[in-house]
């Protein structure tokens, strides 16, 4: 097995599409279809007038062949079969010596070398866009890590869909960290796509896993993650530095219940409690997405909510809520997301992405990302310590 085989069963799976020296999207029975076009050419030509011939209708045939398989031997042998059906033809109908036979046995020569080179082509184009595909689902393993089911007091779910399917990474970005300070969570949005976005998401995502184990303040995670943003766009002469920004919302869940959320620029988080109407936790104050101030002017305030069990808060990218149909009418995403809260966090998120799928009618035009926090404390035998849940608060929103 070759060393891009062995990373790609060990991490991604099998290759995208179909295995070479299969047919593609075509099914098998249409590597039939060379052998029917040539069978009725040839009871054409039978039942036509000798003085009319039928045979140049056979270069068709080794061009059908190129198309309908991806094995690079399988045009070429049909064009043998159909220089062999030629010469029974012109045989049939005296023709052998003139120049229409002549040329239709030159025709089908070029065509089939003509359909093994387009095979051969389109196998080598398929197999890089595999590898390619491969190394963007590692990619996005290392940047973009999957959230387990259980973290810390929490069960978490996240969805990311990116606009370049292909690519399978964009400027979204998402993480979820137990830490001794609780379990926190940040959900971005780099300003624009490309290579150039993906750099910027790696910059703010590697500041955040180290700056959400150190820093016992959310403000100072939301200043640290500027630092690092400033730095990684001024080092490495980052096209358009004067442009990029990234607009993110940090949630922290402490151990006691107690929501803290910082918000840079970012759509507010949504709450679902219960039966209640979803809640956007529209917090009184906001600062700028990072990169617009300097790293030592981003002070962003710190809210708190008490969560209660069973609460879930969902976090998103402006490509679902900037989802819109075809009469221009953007997803209601507060008003969908109470329908779609039936099972568990990777359940709802997988119904919200098929909603909005439905409301958008095609692909979604943009990255979007979303990640849902059920707030779920061990009951007392399920902790280490045996120490009891703590009791919940009525919360409200506050400042601090």
């Amino acid at each position: 097995m070759s060393a891009t085989g062995w990373i790609r069963e060990r991490f991604a799976g099998p290759t995208p599409g179909a295995a070479p020296g299969a047919t593609g999207t075509w099914p098998r029975t249409a590597l039939s279809l060379p052998f029917i076009g040539m069978a009725l050419v040839v009871v054409l030509d039978y039942y036509t007038d000798a003085a009319v011939t039928v045979e140049p209708a056979l270069t068709a045939v080794p061009a059908l062949a190129a198309v309908v398989s991806r094995r690079t031997w399988y045009p070429l042998a049909i064009g043998g079969l159909t220089e062999a059906a030629a010469f029974l033809m012109a045989f049939h109908n005296d023709v052998l010596g003139q120049s229409v036979h002549s040329a239709t046995v030159f025709a089908i020569v070029l065509v089939a070398a003509i359909g093994w080179v387009s095979a051969t082509l389109r196998l080598r184009q398929e197999r890089l866009l595999a590898d390619a595909q491969l190394v963007a689902s590692i990619a996005r393993r290392v940047l973009l890590r999957p959230v387990p089911d259980r973290v810390g007091t929490v069960r978490a779910a996240v969805h990311y869909a990116a606009a370049a399917a292909h690519a399978r990474i964009g400027g979204d970005l998402y993480e979820v960290v137990n830490t001794r300070h609780g379990v926190r969570a940040v959900v971005g949005d780099v300003r624009g796509k490309g290579l150039g976005a993906v750099e910027t998401a790696a910059a703010v995502l590697g500041a955040f896993r180290e700056a959400a184990h150190q820093e016992a303040a959310l403000d100072k995670v939301a200043g640290w993650l500027a630092d690092s943003l400033d730095r990684a766009l001024h080092e490495n002469d980052h096209p358009g530095v004067e442009e990029e920004f990234v607009t993110l919302v940090l949630i922290g869940v402490r151990p006691d219940g107690t929501a803290e959320i910082v918000n840079c620029g970012h759509p507010a988080p949504l709450l679902l409690r219960g039966t209640e109407p979803a809640r956007p936790l529209e917090l009184p104050e906001t600062v700028p997405p990072l990169g617009v101030l300097d790293p030592a002017d981003v002070r962003p305030p710190v809210h708190r909510v008490p969560l209660r069990p069973d609460d879930r808060v969902l976090l998103y990218t402006d490509g679902v809520i900037e989802a819109r149909d075809r009469a221009g009418v953007f997803y209601p995403l507060a008003d969908r997301f109470p329908r779609c809260a039936d099972g568990g966090p990777v359940d709802v998120l997988r119904r919200l992405h098929e909603d909005v799928v439905r409301h958008v009618g095609r692909q979604l035009g943009d990255d979007a990302a979303m990640l849902l926090l059920q707030y779920d404390p061990a009951p007392a035998a399920d902790r280490p310590d045996g120490t009891p849940r703590l009791p919940h608060q009525n919360g409200h929103l506050s400042r601090h």
